[in-house]
């Protein structure tokens, strides 16, 4: 497994990082147990968010007593320097530590810059020369803020939605960080579920050496994928660009990466982040469990969609969520009426 250094933070780690937005879904025990294994295997970067409900908590029980042998980052959504503050305080409290590795802006809209009237990045400067925080960066899912963020000369590091699914300006993102000595950290590795080959996923990224991904993971099962690169890490064959190239065809277009940002405004109540992109999910992975009849009245709430338009305004990628949603419920019913055959 490659080492990498983070940019300008001078943090070096196998290129192999651990999301910790899953374990939120799962009991303090097993999220500990899951913890304490990927460190056992060789993992050393740790991304969490304040905004992941009990995931920093999880980090904080995992690792109390060890804080110098690994590198925590973590977020924060405040848009003002006394928020940010507050934020940092709590996550330093859940944490069970003293200070934060990489402290970022989470999901920025802008680049938050001295003397811009938020106080956010005053309080970024006062928490490092406190020493509360050792580096900070912002993490973005819109390209041209992202951009902007690493042009500004700011931030030590960007983290940013890159897979092999990417496009050309989330690859020129890549290495106009590393021209800037910018730490690049990769989200959403798997673009969301729709990549399942991790053999491909992690292979790609030795075109990247300057790319940390943080990969996302809830079961046992997950992290020993990730684990097992550790030792055997795949190389980029010529096979896995072929199957890249094909892979890109079938997912060219719109799709939804399932992020989930758009989620608490739906009046309707619809899980977004699955419907908007069922058809792709029947058609990449078992259709058993997306067939079921949850799943069914799940898609059935798409009727009540009134297209409000709060889905669309909260999208990061900017789609046009509603006839999304309602191009996958067409495409789902044909699945069920036996007129579309999937896996």
């Amino acid at each position: 497994m490659r080492q990498l250094t983070l940019g300008s933070t001078g943090i070096t780690v196998p290129q192999n990082g651990f999301g910790a937005l899953p374990i939120q879904r799962r009991s303090m025990e097993d999220a500990v147990s899951i913890l304490r294994r990927a460190y056992e295997g060789g993992i050393r970067y740790f991304d969490t968010a304040r905004a992941y409900s009990d995931s920093e908590t999880k980090l904080g029980a995992a690792f109390e007593g060890m804080r110098d042998k690994i590198f925590i980052a973590t977020k924060t959504q405040a848009k003002t320097g006394d928020k940010l503050r507050e934020d940092l305080e709590t996550s330093l409290r859940e944490l069970r530590t003293d200070y934060i590795d990489v402290y970022q802006l989470h999901m920025v809209d802008r680049v938050y810059a001295p003397g811009d009237g938020t106080g956010v990045y005053e309080a970024l400067l006062e928490a490092k020369e406190a020493g509360k925080i050792r580096h900070f960066g912002v993490t973005a899912h819109k390209i041209g803020v992202a951009f902007d963020c690493v042009r500004s000369g700011l931030y030590e590091t960007m983290q940013f939605p890159f897979s092999y699914l990417s496009d050309e300006r989330d690859f020129e993102l890549a290495r106009l960080c590393a021209e800037k000595n910018m730490g690049f950290i990769a989200m959403k590795g798997m673009a969301g579920g729709l990549i399942t080959r991790s053999d491909i996923a992690m292979a790609f990224l030795e075109d990247y050496p300057n790319v940390l991904p943080i990969w996302g993971v809830q079961h046992q099962t997950e992290l020993d994928e990730w684990l097992s690169y550790m030792e055997e890490t795949p190389s980029f064959t010529d096979d896995m660009r072929a199957f890249i190239a094909n892979e890109k065809k079938e997912l060219s277009g719109d799709f939804c990466r399932g992020c989930g940002y758009c989620m608490p405004t739906c009046p309707a109540k619809i899980t977004i982040n699955q419907c908007a992109r069922m058809s792709l999910m029947l058609r990449r992975a078992p259709s058993d469990a997306w067939l079921t009849e949850h799943w069914q009245n799940e898609m059935k709430k798409i009727d009540d969609c009134i297209s409000c338009g709060q889905c669309t305004a909260h999208c990061p990628y900017e789609l046009d969520t509603p006839n999304l949603l309602k191009k996958n419920y067409e495409d789902y019913k044909k699945v069920l009426a036996g007129e579309i055959s999937v896996k």
